[in-house]
């Protein structure tokens, strides 16, 4: 469960602005990666986010190119979640490989401004909004819920491993 402060967005978030094209294969230090954040779309993103805030958006988050440092850098910028009513689907699997987790709650966007509080109960499948309003979404699998505790899908399979 995380309770954070909202950073809202609209539909269609691209790749190409979460995490700009023209770093892909020139920055690798995390937190460089961290200080690129969105900074296309919104340039006071990587300055002013906290560790445990949480991106809102509209529909198809994270479409446009597979990078995963667009889940990355979200990541590493201390980001808690991504909430959106949709995900591109690479994006949505590169953030849970990544370890960041993404929910899709697309009956309680209209209800979450910017600047807002909300907490997000993975387990439970719920998220309460600033006005205490909730909102049921599918409750992430087990198996998922490891990745995301373990750090990342490279951890959880090393962990596993080493258990066996």
């Amino acid at each position: 469960m995380i309770k954070g402060k909202v950073w809202k967005y609209g539909d269609d978030v691209n790749t190409d602005v979460i995490f700009p094209g023209r770093y892909t294969y020139t920055v690798t230090d995390p937190g460089e990666i961290a200080s690129h954040a969105l900074e296309d779309l919104d340039p006071a993103f990587a300055k002013n986010v906290k560790p445990g805030d949480v991106v809102v958006a509209g529909k198809n988050f994270g479409c446009g190119s597979s990078r995963e440092q667009a889940a990355l850098c979200l990541k590493y910028a201390g980001v808690a979640a991504v909430v959106a009513a949709s995900f591109a689907r690479i994006f949505f699997r590169n953030a849970i490989n990544a370890g960041l987790p993404t929910v899709a709650a697309p009956e309680a966007i209209p209800h979450i401004n910017a600047g807002d509080e909300i907490t997000v109960d993975f387990q439970v499948g719920e998220l309460t909004a600033a006005d205490g309003s909730s909102y049921k979404f599918t409750a992430l699998p087990p198996e998922v819920i490891g990745i995301l505790e373990a750090g990342g899908l490279v951890p959880y399979v090393k962990k596993e491993l080493a258990n066996k």
